[in-house]
């Protein structure tokens, strides 16, 4: 935090954890430090507050020696991308894309040949650890994921008629296709809401709402009330294999909506999701290209010099191979 005669004018966030990093000794795994939640008074910006604090920061991860510091941002943020790429030599790693799709009380209808399961905690980190602990930025930790109060659970969607879920894994059977997903409440920790609309915004809302009230037969996708404080669900690290797996993930999505919609939790109006740019994901997610963002921007930077870390500037040049573990703890 950053105080000017006993006024709170700036704060800053940031986290420390174990990930998959490839190419990173030993193991690929590398301790990470998430800088978030930079805030500064609109009074007192352009004073340095904001450099002053990603410094301390830095240095508080380099006390615990991290190899790597990481944020997120939007593209579009020429503030915050010029803080940290111009001024403390942050690289462009990754650009995953936020698929955000809105909650209506109307419920969809899975498919009568797809099974959705819910999974133990240990069965999902088992699979998680199985299929995707290569994945780029894996949280080592995953168990304590799934365990938090926060995670409301996690699924697997699969056709009637295949593998039995419940013989999955005991003698190395796997469905021909499957997905899986998880979901945390992300309400629960902050309310978000629309300022500074223009009137023309509000009245589409609402005139939406009231012709789906009038006519409920026609079903229209109708746009949630933003003004208000709201909360959202979000699906982290959406997995799927084989040939219909694409329909599954649907289906899976569709199923957290049905959720979403069916539970006591009115202020939920959200389901949002962020994958690879380029993942084939995008294409099965159901999302509004009206509120979704498809090109966030995440940057790295180096805490170690070059002689004990002397791949990382290989890091931002190498393609994604494998898809982007997105911790639901930063969402």
């Amino acid at each position: 935090m950053a105080d000017l005669e006993n006024e709170l004018v700036g704060v800053i966030q940031g986290s420390i954890k174990l990930v998959t990093i490839h190419g990173h000794p030993p193991k690929d795994l590398a301790k990470v430090g998430y800088v978030l939640g930079l805030r500064v008074s609109p009074h007192h910006r352009r004073k340095g507050i904001g450099s002053s604090l990603v410094r301390r920061l830095e240095e508080w991860f380099t006390s615990k020696d991290v190899d790597y510091a990481y944020m997120a941002t939007e593209k579009d943020n020429q503030a915050s991308v010029s803080l940290f790429m111009d001024k403390f030599g942050y690289t462009k790693f990754r650009t995953p894309a936020i698929l955000v799709n809105p909650v209506n009380h109307h419920c969809f209808q899975v498919s009568s040949n797809i099974e959705i399961a819910r999974l133990k905690v240990d069965q999902a980190e088992y699979l998680y650890r199985r299929f995707m602990g290569s994945t780029e930025f894996f949280p080592n930790d995953i168990g304590n994921i799934l365990r938090n109060k926060l995670s409301l659970g996690t699924w697997v969607a699969y056709l009637k008629g295949d593998v039995a879920w419940e013989d999955f894994g005991s003698d190395g059977q796997v469905p021909n296709s499957w997905a899986m997903l998880s979901v945390w409440n992300s309400g629960e920790i902050f309310k978000l809401r629309l300022g500074k609309a223009p009137f023309s915004c509000l009245l589409c809302t609402k005139s939406w709402w009231l012709i789906d009230k009038i006519f409920p037969c026609l079903k229209l996708p109708t746009i949630p009330d933003f003004f208000n404080p709201f909360g959202f669900y979000f699906m982290y690290r959406v997995h799927h294999e084989g040939p219909f797996s694409g329909k599954l993930v649907r289906a899976l999505c569709q199923f957290v909506h049905n959720m979403a919609a069916a539970s006591n939790d009115e202020n939920c109006k959200l389901i949002v999701t962020e994958v690879g740019g380029r993942d084939e994901l995008n294409h099965h997610i159901p999302h509004w290209k009206l509120l979704s963002c498809p090109e966030d921007l995440w940057c790295i930077k180096s805490l170690k010099n070059e002689g004990t870390n002397n791949k990382f500037h290989e890091l931002p040049k190498t393609p994604p191979t494998r898809a982007l573990f997105v911790d639901p703890r930063e969402a």
